[in-house]
């Protein structure tokens, strides 16, 4: 996933989740934050902010804020629409016969439905911004949507799909995600119960860029797929 253009900038406040100020060559730039989550441990005043231009006339903010540099960590991307893109480019690349966004399953819609040969995939996407001393938490704000698919993902296990919920792990450095209880218990009871019913859980990274972000990995390797529940003590 490529931007176009792209600026530096330093970030100043976030009034509400859906906007922030930025100081955008020695002017104050009120900008679209692309991530309604939390992000309280990125976005502090003063840190080195990447904006993406819109190119919209129609909207009240020329930029998007899609990436922030983190202390000890490096540049993490935190587009909420970049995981799925990303996720779409990387299965494009591997060796389905159909891949197919926006899934209608059961009550919900799935990221992903892919087939090869008689198997049938179904993968929920979600992405990782949040960091604690090495190791992913997902997620950073509590997620009801996120529990109603994990039990859908358990459901379709029990039909005989193959049923993953993906990681798409924003940042570099880090290469695995536990469930954050201490924002929202019920997701990590979720993800173990999903676990147990059969799903399985791939921890993707990416090389995280000022303007691209891909995915690293094969997915025939499976080699970040997590077989086992582990349980959901951080």
């Amino acid at each position: 996933m490529k931007y176009e253009e792209i600026s530096s900038a330093k970030f100043m406040d976030r009034p509400n989740r859906f906007i922030a100020h930025v100081e955008l060559n020695g002017k104050t730039e009120t900008v679209h934050v692309k991530n309604t989550g939390r992000c309280k441990e990125l976005l502090l005043p003063g840190a080195d902010v990447i904006l993406s231009h819109s190119g919209n006339p129609s909207r009240k903010t020329d930029y998007d804020l899609i990436a922030v540099y983190k202390e000890r960590l490096g540049l993490v991307n935190i587009d909420s629409q970049a995981p799925n893109q990303v996720v779409k480019e990387w299965l494009q690349g591997q060796d389905f016969t159909l891949v197919r966004p926006e899934y209608r399953y059961g009550e919900s819609r799935i990221d992903f439905y892919m087939e090869k040969g008689d198997r049938r995939y179904l993968m929920e996407v979600k992405g990782c911004t949040l960091e604690r001393g090495g190791i992913g938490y997902f997620p950073d704000a509590p997620t009801e949507r996120g529990v109603k698919h994990l039990h859908e993902l358990a459901k379709a296990a029990a039909e005989g799909y193959q049923a993953y919920l993906t990681f798409v792990i924003q940042m570099e450095g880090v290469t695995r995600v536990l469930p954050n209880i201490e924002t929202h218990p019920a997701f990590g009871e979720a993800l173990q119960a999903a676990q147990e019913a059969g799903v399985k859980v791939v921890y993707l990274p990416c090389r995280v860029e000022e303007d691209r972000i891909y995915a690293k990995g094969d997915f025939a390797a499976l080699g970040h797929i997590e077989e086992k529940p582990e349980g959901y003590v951080p």
